[in-house]
């Protein structure tokens, strides 16, 4: 019996694991599209600060991406950024969230 639960425990540590670890990527993609976003719509650096922390904070709406998605499309409304373009540079900067936690 002590198997299965010495297993089950390493289990539950795993998903743990994997679910903080997304949780920081997603948290670092978030900062580096509030950086990207700032630098398009030129802000100085006290209120490219903030914006950031509202790309972070808008993330926490809903479960997964649309959220935060939702927003830098209205915030660059004005730079005629499509949509195909937009998801490519949330995935691009994804990928390097992820590499900054390999």
């Amino acid at each position: 019996m002590n198997s299965f639960e010495d297993r089950k425990k390493s289990f539950e540590k795993k998903f743990a694991h994997d679910q903080e670890l997304q949780f920081k990527v997603s948290a670092r993609r978030n900062k580096y599209i509030g950086e990207w976003v700032s630098q398009l719509l030129n802000l100085n650096p006290d209120q490219e600060k903030d914006y950031i922390q509202s790309v972070i904070k808008a993330d926490f709406a809903e479960a997964g991406d649309q959220d935060v998605f939702r927003k830098i499309k209205e915030d660059l409304k004005e730079q005629n950024i499509s949509d195909e373009d937009l998801r490519k540079k949330m995935d691009e900067l994804n990928e390097k969230a992820k590499t900054d936690f390999s």
